[in-house]
């Protein structure tokens, strides 16, 4: 059973509840009544709805939905774990008083986690959407000038090599098999565990690769053809386990779905992993289609940007574009990585549906610029493009690019990136921490909620001043 709000949400009396709130830091006061739209909270309240069919009638109270909203906030505006967040707002009375639970009792931490999945991408989406709404509303955003910029955000995986994507799904196979054959009692042929013979092929690989010449070539080689050997072993046995499985009566079966489509999902990446460390490691093939870096995040892509600190990235292309008073206005998550210059005219498309005009200026940098956007973005009445051209000859481009309102244009722009380190040291994108596209999509969107919601509270209060 859901609902809305709680009853009570003060604390104890009035005195005290003056005490805690003259405590507030002023973004919190401004934010406070911008939460209390009904939009922000009914969007949150149906995606309750809908974890299972009858959630809205029966079953246990859940939290309200007002409280999730502002938990979920709290959480990446101070950049804490879900068991950090529990202990904070339990033992700190001001959060109590800004997340509405009173003295209610606080979620633990595996409740706000199920909570925080139940809020998927497209409900965030919503949620952003609607605060820009209300900015707008408010005059926080006017929409006259736009910049736009990519990131990665990494997945939360090891350095991928050959030898440990490898390590690793045999790992997770013997484990998996080994929990079947417990779960039935005993199989017709017993698993046999390798891991051992395929962590000394793991450390003879990492070894050999550290020394140069053709010799340790030659030896790094010999032990992937023996890792290998063992992995395809291991797979063989992974089809002898799930034949034994198949022959189940269904009621036995039914108990072992989950571990079923685990080994199933498992040893097709795994296979896909044998495939392209053979085309890597014996042909010299490095593209492999369909390549896999992580048997775990599968959707995690290799990106180079060409940072001399981090040459390769491993994660997610996300955009991120900005109006005034540094207000995310949209943000994407790409499934595939794009190349910045497609995403400049439809940034600006995005800004003009949102705020409901073009902007007036546009900065980007080198990255988004061609003569075909530049062209568009103007005809579509953008007056000011700051997008520099570095490679072009000519000396009336050079020219515009001189001149005051471009390099006024591109000093903004400069300011986007200071937005994304935000982003990333305080609201927690530098790692994404949930599992899956989907939860990539979930942590960004979150993230910028948070940033936006304390640039929001800062301009209101500042207003207000």
């Amino acid at each position: 059973m859901i609902k809305l709000r709680h009853q009570q949400p003060s604390l104890w009396h009035s005195g005290l509840a003056k005490d805690i709130e003259d405590l507030w830091e002023p973004w919190m006061r401004e934010v406070d009544q911008l939460l209390e739209d009904a939009a922000l909270v009914e969007s949150v309240y149906d995606a309750q709805g809908k974890r299972h069919p009858k959630s809205r009638t029966r079953g246990r109270t859940q939290t309200p939905a007002e409280v999730v909203l502002r938990l979920l906030i709290l959480k990446h505006v101070r950049n804490w774990s879900y068991d950090t967040l529990e202990r904070e707002v339990r033992a700190n009375l001001v959060y109590r008083a800004f997340t509405r639970i009173g003295d209610e009792k606080v979620p633990d931490a595996k409740t706000l986690a199920r909570l925080g999945q139940a809020i998927g991408p497209e409900v965030i989406g919503e949620l952003h959407e609607r605060l820009m709404e209300l900015a707008r509303e408010r005059g926080v955003i006017k929409g006259r000038k736009l910049r736009v910029d990519t990131t990665v955000v990494e997945t939360n995986i090891h350095y991928p090599t050959d030898g440990s994507l490898l390590g690793d799904g045999a790992r997770v196979l013997t484990r998996t098999m080994k929990k079947i054959e417990k779960k039935t009692g005993g199989l017709r042929k017993k698993v046999r565990d390798r891991m051992r013979s395929v962590t000394k092929r793991v450390i003879a690989i990492a070894l050999a690769g550290r020394a140069p010449g053709t010799e340790a070539e030659e030896r790094r080689r010999k032990e992937y053809a023996g890792l290998l050997t063992l992995t395809r072993k291991i797979l063989n046995q992974t089809q002898g386990v799930l034949g034994e499985t198949q022959k189940l009566s269904s009621r036995r079966r039914s108990g072992l779905r989950s571990l079923i489509e685990t080994l199933e999902t498992m040893a097709g990446r795994v296979r896909q992993v044998m495939k392209q460390t053979k085309a890597r490691v014996f042909h010299g093939i490095t593209r492999y289609p369909g390549k896999i870096v992580s048997l775990f995040e599968p959707h995690t892509e290799i990106i180079r940007k060409g940072k001399a600190s981090k040459p390769t990235e491993f994660g997610k292309m996300v955009q991120v574009q900005e109006a005034e008073n540094q207000i995310i206005t949209h943000y994407e998550v790409f499934a595939e990585r794009p190349s910045d210059s497609d995403l400049l005219v439809p940034a600006v498309q995005e800004h003009q549906r949102r705020l409901g005009r073009v902007p007036r200026l546009v900065a980007a940098d080198a990255g988004f610029y061609s003569l075909k956007n530049e062209k568009t973005i103007q005809a579509m009445g953008v007056a000011r493009v700051a997008v520099p051209s570095r490679g072009t000859r000519s000396l009336e481009r050079k020219e515009v690019q001189k001149q005051r309102w471009f390099r006024a244009g591109q000093r903004w722009r400069t300011g986007c990136e200071g937005r994304i380190s935000v982003l990333k040291r305080r609201h927690g994108l530098s790692r994404c921490r949930y599992r899956g596209f989907p939860g990539m999509q979930r942590w960004v969107g979150l993230g910028v909620i948070a940033d936006n919601i304390i640039q929001i509270g800062r301009c209101l209060a500042v207003k207000r001043a």
